[in-house]
């Protein structure tokens, strides 16, 4: 007969959730802080075939317009806007440390 350790299973359940979890956090965090800083992520539509609906050349330009317009209307200082800046690159070593992290305690547990 095969024995469970219910409890173990329990434990990794939680570990796993609360993982996830917090990476996720400290990425929408870390995307947050760096759209307040006025360096909002715009990326340049790729070409895909077929299924994948892509923006035009137009609306991307529309799109970093808006954000360069936005990010001069911060009302952020230049001091706070270096600290959201720094904060939201903290919050992505954060979430790389998390991977990093987790893939040592499964390739060194093992």
């Amino acid at each position: 007969m095969i024995a469970i350790d219910w409890f173990a299973f329990v434990q990794v359940f939680l570990a796993a959730l609360i993982g996830a979890a917090a990476v996720v956090l400290f990425y929408a965090l870390g995307l947050r802080l760096l759209v307040r800083s006025g360096r909002a992520p715009v990326v340049t539509p790729a070409e895909f075939t077929d299924a994948i609906t892509v923006i035009s050349e137009k609306e991307a330009r529309r799109a970093a317009k808006a954000a360069a317009k936005a990010a001069r209307k911060s009302p952020l200082t230049d001091r706070q806007k270096q600290v959201a800046y720094i904060g939201a690159y903290g919050c992505f070593a954060v979430c790389a440390a998390a991977v990093i992290g987790g893939i040592l305690l499964i390739v060194v547990n093992h």
